[in-house]
């Protein structure tokens, strides 16, 4: 594994100085470059929770990945750079209640302040959080903020014209990946988990997003949204080409038993 290999697969030039400016360069670049994305699970492939298994999945076949790759791989290269890096568990929100602990993984970045990264939850800010800054922040049309809650910080998150919706809520308290190992593989195999009910491929763009869900890509930019059924398998190959990157020969199992 080769930090100058990474760094090519997300297109990032930059400084490597562990500075504030530095990680938000760096998550950036990674969230416009890497796919949000689950088709090992209909591909029948396990996912596991390995780091170099990571490192060739993501940086040289260049596919992306859920959050315990891609969070996990990203933490791995800040390591490498000099970056104090935790892994922390986080419950996701689903019907306003929280999921289980190892539910999803975040990043803390300790720097002079530290920050919340996390390049692994599809939809989200691509510039990461101050920890201690309670004040709404948007991004991308959109607006963050991270609340306490006793001891743990909640990231919630409103569009222009909605509430505040809760995201997920995580502790500080330092976790290694293979506590994440038992989730991992119940949200792979669960007919109850999110991720084997739909494949889905998603990454951020300058000004919006493009997600290819199941058989329907769409796309945002600004307040423009397009959708656009896709009815051929060789179209939905032909896509995730074009837009993410991701070249597969077999047939995605879009309807998986």
């Amino acid at each position: 594994m080769e930090i100058e290999e990474y760094l090519e697969r997300i297109g990032y030039k930059g400084s490597r100085q562990p500075t504030s400016e530095t990680l938000r360069q760096l998550h950036r670049a990674h969230m416009l470059t890497v796919p949000f994305e689950n088709l090992d699970i209909f591909l029948f492939r396990d996912i596991i929770l390995d780091i170099p298994s990571f490192y060739d999945k993501i940086v040289r076949c260049r596919r992306g990945g859920f959050c315990y790759e891609l969070n996990g791989l990203f933490g791995w290269l800040l390591e490498k750079l000099g970056f104090p890096v935790v892994k922390l568990s986080a419950r996701v929100f689903d019907s306003g209640r929280p999921g289980p602990e190892f539910d999803h993984m975040v990043l803390l970045v300790n720097l002079q302040e530290p920050y919340i990264a996390d390049v692994g939850f599809g939809d989200s800010f691509i510039e990461p959080l101050r920890l201690d800054n309670q004040e709404k922040v948007m991004q991308q049309g959109k607006y963050y903020r991270l609340t306490k809650s006793g001891s743990e910080r909640v990231l919630h998150r409103r569009e222009i014209k909605s509430d505040w919706a809760p995201q997920y809520t995580f502790s500080l308290i330092p976790r290694q990946l293979s506590e994440f190992r038992t989730m991992c593989q119940y949200h792979q195999t669960s007919p109850d988990s999110f991720f084997t009910s739909k494949a889905i491929c998603s990454i951020a763009a300058i000004d919006g997003r493009i997600t290819l869900s199941d058989k329907c890509l769409i796309l945002t930019s600004g307040i423009v949204h397009e959708e656009f059924k896709v009815k051929r398998k060789k179209d939905y190959r032909a896509l995730l080409k074009k837009h993410f990157g991701i070249n597969i020969e077999e047939e995605i199992t879009i309807n998986k038993p």
